[in-house]
């Protein structure tokens, strides 16, 4: 209950904040996480990105903020928007109507409640986990820098993948291979005591580092490991998502701040063999 407790807290946080700065940072510490993991599980949770949920329930507040009297640019200002025009077009997306429009009586408009989380019964499908402690271990591949914002990263990584397979260097990260976890690695270094977020495609291995690639070392930490099969990518994303919102809450540990990974065990898109490494630590 403690898990889902800490969620709350964070909404709170972020409710009571809605007509002034939300640091993701300062929810994160209220969820007892870091900041990636606080907004993958937001969204795993909700169904909707942490940015997205936040900029509709401000419109929402807007829209009652101007059926109430307030004026168009007071109300722009209060939840965040530098200009009229700004505003305007982000409250027509939402609402359908201009916010003028929106203070006439009897205009239609749309409202986002806040959300809440509870725990719910599911898991009617098994799933396949070992725990394994390993000390920090070197990897060597290529790296994209992302923004601290798990949006972005949905959008670099593919593209980081994509330029890695055109570029022939899958296979020669491959061959780099020669320690555990065996297999192709996706690494999201995505830490807060990291200036920016970073994710690797990369290869365990203790070889020399090709010219154009790069090495990071792994801190050591304990992972819980889940073995899954299927087309790419939707299955491993449909593994990451139960490990957090069926495993996770009630298996008695909490996210550690240390990489999340994936590692590919096979090259067959249609039906790959993959796991899921997630950093754990027993809850104090």
């Amino acid at each position: 209950m403690e898990w889902y407790e800490n969620l709350n807290e964070a909404l709170k946080y972020i409710e009571e904040n809605l007509d002034g700065e939300i640091e993701y940072e300062k929810a994160a510490q209220i969820a007892c996480c870091s900041t990636f993991h606080f907004q993958r599980m937001f969204s795993y949770l909700a169904g909707t990105p942490l940015s997205e949920y936040i900029r509709h329930r401000r419109l929402t507040r807007a829209a009652f903020d101007l059926q109430s009297g307030y004026k168009v640019i007071d109300v722009a200002l209060r939840y965040g928007y530098e200009s009229p025009t700004a505003f305007n077009r982000a409250f027509q997306n939402i609402h359908k109507v201009s916010p003028s429009v929106a203070q006439k009586e009897g205009t239609s408009l749309k409202a986002y409640p806040p959300i809440s989380f509870k725990i719910t019964i599911k898991g009617a499908s098994e799933m396949d986990y070992r725990i394994v402690k390993k000390d920090a271990f070197r990897i060597v591949g290529i790296k994209g820098l992302i923004g601290k914002n798990v949006e972005e990263s949905f959008k670099i990584v593919p593209q980081l993948w994509n330029q890695a397979t055109q570029e022939g260097k899958i296979p020669q990260i491959v061959s780099l291979m020669n320690n555990e976890p065996m297999g192709l690695l996706g690494v999201s270094a995505c830490m807060d005591d990291l200036d920016q977020w970073e994710y690797y495609i990369a290869a365990a291995s203790d070889k020399q580092i090709p010219d154009g690639m790069t090495e990071y070392i792994v801190p050591a930490s304990t992972w819980a490991v889940f073995s899954g099969q299927g087309s790419m990518p939707d299955s491993i994303q449909e593994l990451e998502k139960r490990t957090v919102t069926e495993w996770l809450p009630t298996s008695g540990y909490e996210y550690a701040n240390a990489p999340d990974i994936e590692v590919y065990l096979d090259a067959n898109p249609a039906d790959c063999k993959f796991e899921v490494w997630l950093p754990i630590t027993k809850k104090q």
